[in-house]
């Protein structure tokens, strides 16, 4: 069987909280991190398929397994709104403990609105792009990123954005092969890059 990029479906998310936690290190595993292995996946890959489904796609390795996703959200503003009223309260359980191990996380989790900067008004969807270790390197981000803005173009999404940790520079190289230049954040910590959603070329 020939892998596949499909639509995420429900039966699909423990394969997105795996995949979330295998690459959350700056590509590289970061399981054992935190307290729970799902705390990765709670911030920075389940809210958006919870909310936005339509714009969650997988890599399927042709059996049927999620092995890689794109996901992301069309409207950051609208986001962070219902992140915070329902997200929060859906997952307050999962942080309220004392470890001083989820503690960066959590406060991460608590402040939403770090999303919304003024530099990225022009770029109002953003995303996140995963791939298992053994699946990069073979064209399948690429595919990936083509069915995301394909998505936001179909809902009249003009821009996107993203952010990756500085010391990423193979993330880095693969954004700017497919058309993203840099956004200039001050005072952010991370690397931000934006494009408009036409095709990839």
């Amino acid at each position: 069987m020939q892998p596949t990029i499909r639509a995420y479906r429900p039966s699909d998310l423990d394969a997105i909280y795996d995949i979330c936690v295998r690459t959350a290190a700056s590509g590289g595993d970061a399981r054992g991190r935190h307290s729970s292995d799902r705390l990765l996946g709670d911030v920075w890959a389940v809210p958006y398929v919870i909310r936005e489904p339509e714009h969650a796609h997988v890599l399927d390795d042709g059996a049927g397994a999620a092995v890689g996703y794109i996901l992301g959200t069309a409207d950051t503003p609208a986001f962070v709104e219902w992140y915070r009223s329902a997200w929060l309260p859906a997952t307050a359980d999962r942080f309220a403990g004392d470890d001083p191990r989820d503690a960066d996380l959590t406060a991460v989790h608590r402040n939403p609105e770090r999303m919304i900067r003024p530099e990225f008004a022009a770029y109002p969807a953003h995303l996140h792009i995963d791939l298992l270790p053994e699946w990069q390197g073979r064209g399948q981000g690429r595919g990936l990123m083509a069915a995301f803005l394909a998505g936001l173009r179909a809902a009249g999404v003009d821009g996107v954005h993203l952010g990756m940790a500085a010391e990423n520079h193979g993330a880095y190289a693969f954004y700017r092969r497919l058309g993203f230049h840099d956004l200039e954040v001050p005072d952010s910590g991370a690397r931000f890059v934006g494009r408009d959603t036409s095709p990839l070329t």
